[in-house]
């Protein structure tokens, strides 16, 4: 019998609490499809889709009704509750889903939502993880470049950039440059395609073309400069790693905006700083 997943298996006895399921007559393995899921009209020898889990007894148990989250896949989950060892996720069944403290990538609270997987532990019980959802999400997505979409953040890869599940399905990322620091694991943002990579996974921005992007940049970094008492103590010559950790925007996108800053005359620039005017 496959724990985790549908499977078909027949009505081979039936009790005043339910029936007894098995893959053939003769097999010696059993399960109880408890009596308020089993379907009118029911008799010996009828075949019945079901999905396998365990009860709080640690008991193997059939079900007639539809888990939000099957073995090897992904699905989003509701917190219900959290403690020391882990949380418990609401998918669909009667018994929710343990999520182990080890299994996470973030500290979750009661109502987040977060992509998760199922796996079986050491113990044979089905249990939820956070992690290595990456291989698992797929490269098929219908969108092309500059189409909006809907995506969850589900892992901070940073030398990479931030990792985000288009629609909860397709594979997605936002580059390294791009200041996601606001964001926390279970964010739904919108954003915009950039690239379509040729293995099918996207490249995604929150930022709105460079033309669009650059007055909100250029105001972005006045109030940096505002910060430092109208003198900001570097220039465009400074490090990518200065200019993020400062601004955060990406090299290019803040001498674009000082940019515009200069040629409407609201900074003056000199060797090592740039000073409001």
């Amino acid at each position: 019998m496959k724990l985790g997943q549908y499977q078909k298996l027949e009505v081979v006895k039936q009790v005043e609490f339910g029936v007894y399921l098995a893959e053939e007559k003769s097999a010696g393995n059993r399960v109880l499809l408890p009596r308020k899921q089993v379907p009118d009209g029911t008799v010996v020898g009828d075949e019945i889709e079901v999905f396998l889990y365990k009860d709080s007894q640690d008991r193997l148990i059939a079900s007639t009704n539809r888990p939000k989250l099957v073995l090897g896949g992904l699905a989003a989950l509701k917190v219900l509750e959290t403690g020391k060892i882990g949380a418990f996720l609401d998918w669909g069944l009667e018994k929710d889903l343990f999520l182990p403290y080890k299994e996470m990538t973030a500290k979750v609270n009661v109502g987040d939502e977060v992509l998760v997987t199922l796996y079986v532990d050491k113990s044979r019980r089905l249990c939820a993880s956070m992690k290595n959802l990456y291989h698992l999400l797929r490269t098929d997505s219908p969108y092309q470049e500059d189409e909006t979409v809907s995506g969850r953040v589900y892992e901070f890869g940073h030398d990479f950039g931030t990792f985000v599940a288009v629609d909860d399905m397709y594979s997605a990322m936002i580059p390294v440059s791009e200041d996601c620091s606001m964001l926390r694991i279970g964010d739904v943002i919108e954003a915009r395609v950039l690239t379509v990579k040729p293995d099918g996974k996207l490249d995604i921005t929150r930022r709105e073309k460079a033309y669009l992007q650059m007055d909100a940049d250029a105001e972005k970094v006045m109030s940096v400069i505002e910060s430092f008492a109208g003198v900001l103590p570097f220039t465009d010559k400074a490090s990518p790693e200065v200019i993020k950790r400062e601004t955060g925007l990406s090299k290019n996108a803040f001498k674009r905006a000082v940019g515009r800053l200069y040629k409407e005359r609201r900074v003056e620039l000199t060797e090592k700083a740039i000073r409001k005017i």
